[in-house]
């Protein structure tokens, strides 16, 4: 069955105060479903930009750049990698995941299928 990685962006800033307990209750469900249903093989939030670095290849020179990353919005905040027999699958716990937040939260998720061999 094919795999997908679906990186969880969101907007740093807004979710600065972090998940409410609801919000990781019903997570907590949902991983539970997906694991149990065999889909999710694994997943986890990133820290925030601050904490990260960016390693840039251009030229034959490599530049090392330490968060926070100001020149960008929206980041990748977790992600997670679904076996499903299909994009339309994958696709369909994505949107199970997004239902689960707060209305204040600003969540997309773009899934690909993971090249295989």
């Amino acid at each position: 069955m094919p795999r997908y990685l679906s990186m969880v962006r969101i907007d740093e800033s807004a979710a600065a105060q972090g998940p409410s307990p609801e919000l990781m209750r019903r997570m907590g469900e949902l991983i539970e479903k997906m694991t149990k249903a065999g889909v999710l093989l694994d997943t986890a939030g990133l820290t925030p930009t601050a904490q990260g670095n960016r390693v840039h290849y251009e030229g034959g020179q490599i530049s090392v750049t330490d968060g926070p990353f100001t020149e960008t919005k929206e980041v990748i905040g977790g992600y997670s990698i679904l076996q499903a027999k299909d994009m339309a699958e994958a696709i369909e716990w994505t949107k199970r995941f997004l239902r689960i937040h707060e209305e204040h939260w600003t969540v997309t998720c773009e899934v690909r299928q993971i090249a295989e061999g």
